[in-house]
C-alpha cells in the first residue's frame, strides 16, 4: 500500500470514530494571556457557532441613545456538521433568574449558564470589526431530564475566533429609534472546559 493510500485510510478510520474517542485530542486554542484557562481544567468540547448578536436601541448614560446587547441566538456545530448546542440568553435558576449566556445540548438537553469574566479585543488575535473574545465562568448548570450531563460538567467556556457581531454604527441616534432591533450575523468557536 502506498503512503497516500495509507494516509487516506487512517483519515477515514479516524473520521469513523465516535466523538468521545477523538475528544482526548482536543487541544487548547491560542488566546491572549488573560483568557487562558488554568491547567486544572481541560477542554472537552468545541463547537463552531453561527448566529446573530442581538441589540435593541435604548436611552443610554453617556450618549442619548445606544445599541444595547440583548444576547445571542446561535447554533453550535461539531465534527461532520452535527448540531451540538443552541446558544441564547436565559434566566439562570442557580442565580434566582439572573439572565446569563446559555448553552443547551441538542441531544441530552443538559445546559450551562456562564458569566464573562475576561475579555480581549487584542488585534493580534481578534479580527477587525469582530466582537471581543471572552473567557466565561460557568455559574449554573442543569442535567437533562434523563440525567444527561454532556454540558453540565463544564467549568469554563472560551469564545474565540470571532467574526462579525458588532453593534451597528447607525440607526440608534434619535428618540424615534428607541425600540429598534438589530440582529448582527456572527461566527465564533466556543471551547468548553471541565475539571480534570
Amino acid at each position: 500500500m502506498n503512503q497516500s493510500a495509507l494516509v487516506a485510510l487512517l483519515c477515514t478510520c479516524l473520521a469513523l470514530l465516535p466523538a468521545g474517542a477523538r475528544a482526548h485530542r482536543l487541544g487548547r486554542p491560542l488566546v491572549p494571556q488573560n483568557l487562558e484557562v488554568a491547567s486544572e481544567h481541560k477542554p472537552f468540547l468545541v463547537g463552531f457557532a453561527i448566529g446573530t448578536q442581538n441589540y435593541v436601541c435604548l436611552p443610554a448614560t453617556n450618549t442619548p441613545f445606544a445599541w444595547t446587547p440583548t444576547g445571542p441566538q446561535a447554533t453550535l456545530f461539531g465534527d461532520f456538521d452535527e448540531q451540538l448546542t443552541t446558544h441564547f440568553l436565559s434566566p439562570n435558576p442557580d442565580e434566582a433568574g439572573t439572565a446569563r449566556a446559555t448553552w443547551q445540548h441538542s441531544r441530552d438537553t443538559s445546559a450551562v449558564w456562564a458569566q464573562a469574566i475576561e475579555t480581549s479585543s487584542d488585534p493580534t488575535f481578534v479580527e477587525q470589526g469582530a466582537i471581543a473574545w471572552l473567557l466565561l465562568r460557568v455559574v449554573g448548570s442543569e442535567s437533562g431530564p434523563n440525567g444527561g450531563r454532556r454540558l453540565s460538567e463544564a467549568t469554563y467556556i472560551q469564545r474565540v475566533h470571532t467574526s462579525g457581531g458588532v453593534a451597528p454604527a447607525t440607526g440608534c441616534a434619535q428618540a424615534d429609534n428607541v425600540g429598534a432591533r438589530a440582529f448582527v450575523p456572527y461566527t465564533t468557536d466556543y471551547y468548553f472546559y471541565k475539571a480534570r
